[in-house]
């Protein structure tokens, strides 16, 4: 059986969507405390703890499909979510995985402290 199988992306897809929620919560909770000890309303500490925890996430995703497939590999399976839009690669975009991407989003999060701090007086 070729690990660049549909059987095979099926299954790693799987995965990772049972672990995304327990990921987030796992990478959410210490930004909501620390929103929490700000006193930011509570819907902002919710999204901010959101994007916070999401680029810790998709990289331990990745790195999933990294170990699962190998480097050399791992495009295909993107590829094949692309293929897949409306069942399997629901949500993903090709911008998931790149780096930037995730910088971009822990700093936005990080910049969100401030700006819930002040919207919450």
């Amino acid at each position: 059986m070729s690990e660049l199988s549909h059987s095979n992306f099926v299954r790693i897809s799987l995965i990772n969507w049972v672990l995304s929620v327990p990921m987030i919560v796992l990478f959410a909770w210490p930004y909501y405390y620390a929103a929490k000890l700000l006193d930011i309303m509570e819907i902002l500490r919710y999204f901010g703890a959101f994007i916070f925890a999401v680029p810790f996430m998709i990289t331990i995703i990745h790195g999933h499909v990294t170990m699962a497939l190998g480097s050399p590999h791992r495009d295909h399976y993107y590829d094949w979510l692309i293929e897949h839009p409306y069942t399997y690669g629901l949500f993903f975009n090709r911008m998931l995985p790149k780096t930037r991407f995730r910088l971009i989003l822990l700093i936005a999060s990080l910049l969100f402290l401030p700006v819930g701090y002040l919207l919450s007086f």
